[in-house]
């Protein structure tokens, strides 16, 4: 069976954060969306849940924090080539998003860049090298 992963996001702007997460190349799935959440699917196996803070605070008691001002988080997205690392943060930063909050990394084998969102959650879009990685097994 494969294992599927949900972020849940409190969110600022519902509309803002869903055009940034469809600029990542996620698709809303309207069976789990609606005014105060969007469920935007990465892939088959990875989905975003943005949930405006009134919906948010359904599922838990603790604070929402501000991941403006502080690290909450540091996620990662794979995409398929060095190539696809800029194309992707180029269309995250065309839909509000900011580009590179922390340094990229260019280890050869291994290449991101970060992207913020809306609310100041950081997505690393990183790329690595499948022969590096089939050589190092």
């Amino acid at each position: 069976m494969s294992r599927m992963i949900f972020v849940n996001l409190p969110v600022r702007d519902l509309a803002a954060s869903t055009a940034f997460y469809e600029a990542l190349g996620g698709a809303v799935n309207p069976q789990f969306s609606d005014e105060q959440a969007k469920s935007v699917m990465l892939s088959d196996a990875i989905g975003v849940m943005l949930l405006t803070h009134d919906r948010y605070r359904q599922f838990t008691a603790r604070p929402i924090g501000d991941a403006r001002r502080d690290s909450q988080a540091l996620i990662a997205l794979g995409v398929d080539s060095r190539d696809a690392v800029n194309a992707t943060l180029s269309r995250a930063v065309a839909a509000g998003g900011r580009a590179d909050p922390n340094l990229a990394q260019d280890h050869g084998f291994m290449f991101s860049r970060s992207a913020e969102d809306p609310d100041g959650y950081i997505w690393e879009i990183m790329w690595v090298d499948p022969a590096a990685v089939a050589k190092s097994a």
